[in-house]
This record gives structure tokens, sequence and C-alpha cells, in this order.
């Protein structure tokens, strides 16, 4: 979702010359969205008695709940072509729409990021105030007026780095050690290596449903049982 919006921002400013940002008046409680998203789902799943996960986890539904989805877009509903629409289209005038207002997974993501060991900090003394990091940043974070950049709506993209006329001005640190963009994507790289591999190493990587039931299961799928339990 991230890459496809990204090039969808893109689109729009090669087209318009620019990407449009929502007033501050507007841009704070649409930010709020994804935040009582994430609240709403994270709280149902806490509020649940193991009974009821367990009850959850076996049902008809979640046996094949990747199928439903592959078929949520395979046959999609006048609903959801509309709902995709707009994302798409907003996207090409809002940098950053799904992620920044509506995705829940990323509000939590952003809560974890407080404990990340990596940060982007500015040495004021080689900073020359230009603002192009300002500019750049998807977030909109103030990056020219801060030392250690550090919050929620940051996903690391680097592009504050990148656009930065004097280089010793802002870098990724680990710590008090400053790394190579090189090392950075590396890391990132090697974190999701080490969880598939150690996944498929563990065993725990494919899930225990035979084909078989797939194959009986799917004869029927859009009947009422594999309706979703909540």
């Amino acid at each position: 979702m991230g890459f496809v919006s990204e090039l969808l921002a893109r689109f729009g400013r090669w087209s318009f010359g620019r990407n449009f940002r929502p007033w501050k008046w507007a841009d704070i409680p649409l930010r709020s969205l994804k935040w009582l998203l994430m609240i709403f789902f994270v709280g149902s799943v806490l509020g649940m008695s193991s009974q009821a996960l367990t009850a959850f986890i076996d049902s008809p539904y979640n046996r094949v709940a990747e199928v439903k989805m592959g078929l949520f877009f395979a046959d999609l509903s006048r609903t959801g072509t509309l709902v995709i629409g707009a994302l798409v289209v907003g996207s090409v005038f809002i940098q950053g729409l799904w992620c920044r207002y509506l995705c829940p997974y990323g509000a939590l993501l952003g809560l974890f990021s407080w404990f990340s060991p990596t940060r982007i900090r500015r040495n004021a003394d080689a900073c020359i105030s230009c603002g192009f990091c300002d500019q750049v940043c998807p977030a909109r974070l103030p990056v020219s007026s801060k030392t250690s950049i550090l919050g929620v709506e940051c996903t690391g993209c680097l592009d504050c780095v990148a656009v930065c006329p004097k280089k010793e001005a802002l870098g990724v640190f680990v710590g008090r050690k400053r790394i190579s963009h090189l090392a950075y994507a590396a890391g990132v790289v090697g974190l999701f290596l080490a969880g598939y591999v150690g996944a498929r190493a563990a065993g725990i990587w494919d899930n225990a449903i035979p084909e078989s039931e797939y194959v009986e299961r799917i004869q029927d799928i859009r009947s009422s049982q594999y309706g979703h339990p909540g």
C-alpha cells in the first residue's frame, strides 16, 4: 500500500506540479481516524476471552480467511470498487492518504517505533535551514527544527536525508553511531529474512489446514456460515 501510494503521489506531482495538503484544522481530526480504528481493533482483540479467541480461530470464516480476502478483490463489489477508487484518486492529490489518515496497522507500528534503536538526527551546526527536509517529509514533520526525529508519524523513509544539500546535517544513527543508507536498508531486509527463515526453520510458516479441507470449504464459501463471526 505504501509503495503504490507513493507512486500515485508522484503521478500527482507530475500531473499537477505538487501534492495538496489539507488545512491544519482538518488534518488533525482526520489523523485521529486511524487511531480510533486502532483502538477499536486492539480493544476488540484484548477484550475477547480465551474461549472467544479459540472459537474465532477455529471458526469456518477464519479457516478460509485468506481465500475470503482473495475473493474480495477477485469479485469486487460496487461498494469496494467505489472505496478503492476514492482512495486511488485521493492518493494522487494527497500524499500518503491511506497511511496518514486511515491505516490502523500503521498507527500501531507508529507506537512501536518509539522503541526503535535507529533515529534520524540533525546536526544543528551543519544545518543551513534551507527547509528542503520539511518540504519532502511525507509525515509533514518539522525536521529542520528538531535535533532527533522521533514521532509516531515518521516511517523512516529517509526522504529528508536524501534531499539534504549538506550531507553531514542529517543522517541515520544507531545510538551515537551514524550508519550508511546501505546498512540501514540491509538491516530492514535482514529483519524480514530473519522472520521468514526463522519461521520456516521452526516449522510454523505453513498453516495446518490440509488442501482437502480447502477444496471442500471453497465449494460452499459464499454461504452464510463463512460470514464474519462478529
